[in-house]
């Protein structure tokens, strides 16, 4: 018989826990290039400049839902490339590269927890080729996106994105907003998947403040993260509720909220897809041309869009085989619908 003093009440519906690579070990094993230290550097800056009103381009943030696949990244990327250096002297193009997607209950977490789609969650290859990715897609000139979820990811990754998201389910985290104050880029925020603005706010502005939390170092120790703040940071419009908010009336709000908060010129960024789409992919170019035409037509408070656009239209149940350049997780324009939409805006706006 078990003696009292020695129960077990701690782990006791953990399987196990295996070792994982320290982000030193997987930056020296895959390190960043000068050349690609200046890309993400620039693209930084480009940002800051629209959001303070110094550069008047748009920014585009166009890409998969969510990468399953590197090889069709890296195709959708070299194409994404040659359009951005058509397209720079109205848009600068930051190619979205998702690792990690929210579960509302059960799914495919994103290729960092489970790279084989095959419930192994080999995390260690996960990470190792997030990173490969993301150098490779440097390579091309052409800047990276990301949401951040889990606050150890960007130890691995967080050198090599320009910028940044915290989504609509983890703008209300105060893990999130702490680890927000702690990112080398800007930021956006989602409003709440209820379409409240003020939590969205509320989030910036914490993340603007010091913090301190716990996490890991390069090393891998565990530690107490002190953060200095991140000045940059800025509303993103994806709808919620049941209603979108891209137009001039939502923009108008928005507007107003951020000049009481203090907020820059420029803070407002629109995502063309989530509730502003109805959830319908192919709604996406219908709330890119309106916010093109409310720009076209004066409004200087929009700072950029996000478009959720793939290889191939749509989207497809996760097995074998899959179709190659189609998304897993939520519906994506297909590449010919992108190109033609932004070399569309392109004109619009000339």
């Amino acid at each position: 018989m078990t003696p009292h003093g020695s129960r077990k009440t701690s782990d006791l519906r953990i399987e196990g826990f295996d070792p994982l690579a320290t982000p030193a070990q997987v930056l020296k094993q895959f390190p960043m290039s000068d050349a690609i230290r200046n890309i993400v550097t620039e693209g930084r800056q480009a940002i800051i400049d629209v959001m303070s009103g110094k550069d008047s381009r748009l920014i585009i943030i166009s890409g998969p839902c969510s990468i399953h696949d590197p090889e069709s990244a890296l195709e959708y990327a070299r194409r994404m490339a040659g359009l951005r250096e058509q397209l720079s002297d109205r848009f600068i193009i930051i190619m979205r590269t998702y690792f990690e997607k929210p579960r509302t209950t059960v799914g495919w977490k994103g290729l960092i927890y489970d790279p084989g789609r095959d419930q192994t969650h080999d995390m260690n290859q996960g990470l190792k080729i997030a990173r490969q990715v993301l150098l490779k897609i440097n390579a091309l000139r052409l800047p990276c996106a990301t949401e951040f979820l889990d606050p150890v990811v960007p130890q691995y990754t967080a050198d090599l994105v320009t910028w940044a998201a915290i989504g609509a389910r983890t703008t209300e985290s105060q893990t999130h907003r702490q680890m927000a104050s702690g990112l080398s880029m800007p930021v956006g925020f989602k409003n709440p998947t209820d379409g409240s603005l003020q939590r969205a706010l509320d989030a910036m502005t914490a993340a603007t403040h010091p913090q301190a939390f716990l996490g890991i170092d390069g090393s891998g120790h565990s530690s107490i993260v002190r953060t200095l703040g991140n000045p940059n940071v800025h509303i993103v419009l994806r709808g919620g509720g049941g209603k979108p908010n891209y137009a001039r009336p939502d923009i108008g709000r928005a507007k107003t909220l951020l000049a009481d908060a203090s907020m820059g010129p420029r803070g407002i960024m629109v995502d063309c897809s989530h509730g502003n789409s109805d959830r319908d992919f192919s709604k996406q170019p219908s709330v890119f041309r309106n916010v093109i035409d409310q720009i076209k037509e004066g409004e200087t408070g929009i700072m950029g869009l996000m478009l959720e656009s793939f290889l191939v239209e749509g989207k497809q149940p996760m097995g074998v085989p899959l179709v190659y350049g189609k998304s897993i997780t939520d519906g994506c324009i297909s590449w010919e619908q992108t190109e033609q939409l932004l070399q569309e805006g392109y004109e619009t706006l000339a």
